[in-house]
C-alpha cells in the first residue's frame, strides 16, 4: 500500500496509559483502512465544474436502475449514486459503484452488505431511494453525489437517527449528521497557505472566479491568510472579462511576494496569459494554485513552471487505478477513489467499534482515518480536512516538494 503508514494497531483494551481513547482510536482504524487496499493522474477537474458534484445534468435521465446489493455482511450500508443519469454524471456514479464493489472485495471478511440504490439523478429519487433503504435496515447511508439530493437524504435519515456520508463538495449541506467525503476547496487553500507561508511568502495577491468555487476560496483564504501571519494585498474578482481584474492585481504585485489563481487548468491559464499582458513577470512571483491545478494545459504553460498547488499525493490514486483497470478493464474517474475510501471506513468501524461503529463521536474521530487519498477526517459541521501534499508544476507534471502529513494536528 502507498500512503501514510501507522504504527502497529493498539489491541483494545490494553492501551498505553499515556494515550487518550480518541488517539488511539484513529490509528486503531487506520490501520485497517490500510490492509484494505493493500493487495490507490488524473484531473480532479476531470468534469468542467468545480462544483460538478453539485448540480444535477440538464439532459433528461434514463429509466432508474434496479436495486441491487453486494456482499452478505450483517451490517447494511445504503450506497446512493445518480447510476441512471444522463452524460457523464451517470458515467461517473458507475465507476463509484464499481470503486465500491472493489473496496469491499479487498476488504478482509467484511461484515458488510452494499444495498445500492440508484437516485436518478434528482432529490425526489434520492429521498425514495434513501427511504427504501432504512426501511431494509441500512445503519448508514454513503452517497448521494448531488448537493440538492443530500438534504433529502439526510431528511430520511434523521428520522431514523443514522449518518449519512455525501459525496458532494458543497459544503453548504453539510452538518452534523450529514458528513462530506469528497475534496473541498478549503482543504486546498488552508494547505497552501500554511506551506507557502512557512517558506516565508506571506503577501498574498489573489485572483478567483466569480461563481460558486470562487466564492469559497475567497471565504477560506480570507480566513487562512491571517492565520499563518500573512495579510492580502490585492484580490479580485473575475468573469468574463480577465484583463481588468488582471490590471488591478498586475499594478499590486510589488508589494506582494506570491499569487493564488484558484480555477481550473483552462481558466488559470487564461488568467495567466492576462496577467502577463497587462506587464507582470510571473516568474518573480511565487504562484500558488488549489488541486485543479492538476491539470495538463497548466503542466504545458510556460509561465505557470514552478508554481505551488495543494492536492493529495498522487501515488495512492496510482495505485488504485492499476488495480481498478485490471478487474474493470476502463480507468477510474479521480472521484472515484471516494466510494472505495466510504466503503473500506465503513468496514474497518464496522469490525471495530461495536454498536456505536457509526455514531457522530466515532466519525468525528479527530486522528482521522487513512485513505486512498491520504488523512482524511470529519469535522463536527460535517465538513472534512485532508492531509494534502504539496506539488510543483513542471513540464512533466506535478512533482511533490512536500509530502502529506502522517497526522493531523489539534
Amino acid at each position: 500500500m502507498v500512503g501514510p503508514r501507522y504504527p502497529k494497531s493498539p489491541i483494545p483494551g490494553s492501551l498505553m496509559s499515556g494515550a487518550t481513547r480518541r488517539s488511539a482510536l484513529g490509528l486503531l482504524l487506520g490501520a485497517p483502512l490500510l490492509s484494505a487496499c493493500a493487495g490507490v493522474q488524473q484531473s480532479l477537474s476531470q468534469f468542467s465544474s468545480p462544483f460538478s458534484s453539485s448540480t444535477p445534468p440538464a439532459q433528461p435521465a434514463g429509466p432508474p436502475q434496479q436495486a441491487t446489493t453486494a456482499g452478505t455482511g450483517g451490517v447494511k450500508v445504503a450506497v446512493i449514486l445518480p447510476l441512471s443519469a444522463a452524460g457523464n454524471a451517470g458515467l461517473a456514479a458507475q465507476s463509484m459503484r464499481n470503486a465500491a464493489e472493489m473496496a469491499l472485495a479487498e476488504f478482509q471478511n467484511p461484515n458488510i452488505q452494499l444495498l445500492i440504490k440508484d437516485d436518478n439523478g434528482s432529490p425526489q429519487g434520492a429521498q425514495a431511494a434513501a427511504q427504501q433503504a432504512v426501511d431494509e435496515g441500512a445503519e448508514i447511508i454513503l452517497g448521494p453525489l448531488f448537493a440538492q439530493s443530500v438534504p433529502a437524504v439526510a431528511q430520511v435519515a434523521r428520522t431514523r437517527g443514522i449518518s449519512v456520508i455525501a459525496f458532494s463538495t458543497d459544503s453548504s449541506i453539510s452538518g452534523r449528521g450529514v458528513y462530506l467525503l469528497s475534496f473541498l476547496p478549503e482543504s486546498d487553500v488552508n494547505r497552501i497557505v500554511e506551506y507557502s507561508a512557512s517558506i516565508g511568502k506571506r503577501s498574498v495577491a489573489v485572483l478567483v472566479p466569480e461563481n460558486a468555487y470562487g466564492n469559497v476560496v475567497e471565504a477560506a483564504v480570507k480566513a487562512a491568510v491571517p492565520r499563518r501571519g500573512g495579510r492580502i494585498v490585492a484580490f479580485e474578482k473575475y468573469g468574463a472579462d480577465r484583463a481588468t481584474p488582471a490590471r488591478t492585481v498586475a499594478q499590486q504585485l510589488g508589494s506582494a511576494d506570491a499569487l493564488l489563481i484558484a480555477d481550473d487548468g483552462d481558466a488559470v491559464v487564461s488568467v495567466a496569459d492576462a496577467m502577463t499582458a497587462a506587464g507582470a513577470n510571473l516568474r518573480n512571483i511565487q504562484l500558488l494554485g488549489t488541486g485543479l491545478w492538476d491539470n495538463p494545459r497548466v503542466y504545458a504553460n510556460a509561465s505557470l513552471q514552478g508554481g505551488l498547488y495543494a492536492a493529495p499525493d498522487p501515488a495512492g490514486f496510482r495505485a488504485f487505478s492499476g488495480r481498478y483497470r485490471t478487474k474493470y478493464g476502463a480507468e477510474p474517474i479521480r472521484t472515484a477513489t471516494l466510494a472505495y475510501d466510504a466503503v473500506a471506513l465503513v468496514a474497518a468501524l464496522a469490525r471495530t467499534q461495536g454498536t456505536t461503529r457509526f455514531s457522530p463521536d466515532v466519525l468525528t474521530n479527530p486522528s482521522g482515518f487513512a485513505g486512498i487519498d491520504g488523512l482524511f477526517r470529519f469535522r463536527a459541521d460535517g465538513t472534512n480536512e485532508r492531509g494534502l501534499a504539496v506539488m510543483k508544476v513542471t513540464q512533466g507534471g506535478g512533482v511533490a516538494v512536500a509530502g502529506s502529513p502522517k497526522s493531523f494536528g489539534a
